[in-house]
């Protein structure tokens, strides 16, 4: 991590760009923001768990319902193998009650110490799903497994009516980020 930050600051030019340090960036917000409250910080993704973008499935095209099963099922079958975090699955956006005991499982899963919490925070934030999140932690996808798996139904939309410039510029931008937490999580937890 020291390496990947100090190579940062050498490739600066003449002026410092913040926007292409993503490592510098992560390492400030965990001294400023997560030392000091690694529980908060754990609370705000355990948030997630109650409305997990792998939850809420597509109901049709039958395409995208099969995209999306593909997928995430192997996360939430995963998590409720290895973490005892029973699910329900909805189809659409109305809200369904996770069961305690599975949030308790999943959240009892986080890490504990501050650069891996806030790594497996941004990717959370990143990716709408602290299973993902968990699944990177805990080795069972890699980080382009985990984007995939996040970016599903935007990517089948992308496929269906085209890309649009300004999204994908956003995309781009958060990808930077999402890969400077996941090389973080790659480097403190060797199953990662």
């Amino acid at each position: 991590i020291a390496d990947a930050i100090a190579g940062e600051w050498e490739a600066q030019p003449e002026f410092i760009d913040p926007l292409s340090m993503p490592m510098t960036r992560f390492a400030n917000s965990v001294v400023d923001a997560v030392v000091d409250r690694v529980e908060a910080v754990t609370d705000d993704v355990a948030k997630y768990l109650g409305t997990d973008l792998l939850f809420y499935r597509a109901g049709h095209p039958q395409a995208l319902v099969a995209r999306e099963a593909a997928l995430w099922d192997p996360v939430v079958f995963w998590a409720a193998e290895a973490l005892g975090a029973h699910f329900i699955l909805a189809e659409g956006i109305v809200h369904v009650r996770q069961p305690e005991p599975a949030i308790a499982a999943a959240r009892a899963a986080l890490p504990g110490d501050p650069w891996s919490i806030a790594a497996v925070h941004v990717v959370t934030t990143l990716t709408g799903s602290a299973l993902l999140a968990l699944a990177l932690l805990r080795g069972v996808l890699d980080a382009d497994q985990v984007w995939n798996a996040a970016h599903v139904d935007e990517d089948w939309n992308i496929e269906q009516w085209g890309g649009d410039e300004e999204v994908a510029a956003r995309r781009r931008a958060r990808l930077v980020d999402f890969r400077a937490a996941a090389s973080i999580i790659r480097a403190l937890n060797p199953a990662a």
